[in-house]
């Protein structure tokens, strides 16, 4: 790596030599400004508005102008030579938690190496004295022409300079939210974290990819080809109203499990002691209603059988003869 900055960090009477090594990059497809119409470059001059004509990267200077109108001129010289005790070195101010710097004030970061094998130890030293305690080291920097505040944290066991912006730079965000009080219900609560829950499952940050990149590069390739440019279909606009908050959120928790059931209480439904009590009675009821229904149909098939078996006998018996008695009575002989 090319090194971006070279000086010693301060920590109390311990010297560390350092050199500083950009930690981060930036993948952009490259486009310079063309004339539409015929497709010419468009180059950027530097041209004196005094002299009225180009001059060279080598005669060119910073300047500041006043509000009277004045323009002071300086040069890389100038700015070399400023009395800064931050330009050479990273003085360690203090240490805290990590929690006490808000992420919105960090802007770039670089990682830190040591400049010589002495400054082996020193290093290793105060990583493993901010592993250990958890704490990040608060420290300042002068890096090209701009002093910024900056902390020294431990990233896979490498110093790391993080750069930020000064506290008064950070626009306050009054005005932003929504002023009114908003009262968020329990039951949504609930579901918008098991919302968080379901996106969160095997997330990989790694996984991750520029789609802008890689459909310009598409784009690109498509015209250098001479083919036709490829286009994929619109996504739906997000409604910009939404009326019913819960309903939006079972459906978003139903989409991220791939279309099964939430498996969360709906917000309507009684609390879970009733519907359990309600689940035992629908169950008793159901079970009684099963019995009694056995039970008349045992009661009618035992009497349908009896009857078939009361006819068969009957048919099955022999008629009787019935003899009459005579009711007159008997002569004497």
């Amino acid at each position: 790596m090319q090194t971006t900055w070279k000086g010693t960090i301060s920590f109390g009477l311990v010297s560390i030599p350092v050199h500083l090594y950009s930690a981060t990059q930036e993948h952009d497809v490259p486009l310079h400004q063309v004339h539409a119409k015929d497709g010419g470059r468009v180059r950027m001059k530097r041209y004196c508005e005094r002299e009225e004509k180009e001059v060279p990267y080598a005669e060119i200077a910073k300047g500041y102008e006043s509000p009277d109108g004045r323009t002071v001129t300086l040069s890389d010289e100038d700015l070399a030579d400023l009395p800064l005790p931050s330009k050479k070195v990273i003085d360690v101010l203090a240490f805290v938690d990590a929690t006490e710097i808000d992420p919105l004030m960090f802007s770039k970061a670089y990682y830190v190496g040591v400049a010589d094998k002495a400054a082996a130890k020193p290093y290793a030293l105060l990583r493993d004295a901010l592993v250990e305690s958890g704490q990040i080291a608060v420290t300042k920097i002068a890096l090209r022409t701009r002093e910024s505040p900056a902390v020294l944290r431990v990233h896979d066991g490498t110093l790391v300079l993080q750069t930020c912006i000064w506290p008064d730079e950070v626009r306050p965000a009054a005005g932003i939210a929504p002023e009114e009080n908003v009262a968020v219900r329990p039951q949504e609560l609930k579901m918008a974290r098991s919302l968080m829950d379901t996106l969160s499952e095997d997330f990989d940050l790694s996984q991750l990819h520029d789609d802008y990149q890689q459909a310009l590069q598409q784009v690109i390739t498509a015209r250098l080809e001479g083919v036709e440019i490829p286009h994929e279909e619109e996504a739906g606009e997000a409604p910009d109203n939404v009326i019913d908050l819960m309903e939006a959120l079972r459906s978003s928790l139903k989409q991220a499990k791939g279309g099964r059931a939430p498996g969360v209480e709906r917000e309507e439904e009684p609390p879970p002691r009733k519907r359990a009590a309600a689940k035992r009675t629908a169950a008793a009821k159901e079970a009684a209603a099963k019995s009694t229904t056995t039970r008349a149909t045992t009661t009618r098939t035992t009497a349908g059988k009896g009857s078939e078996k009361s006819a068969a006998a009957k048919k099955a018996a022999p008629a009787k003869k019935t003899t009459r008695k005579s009711t007159a009575p008997r002569q004497a002989s």
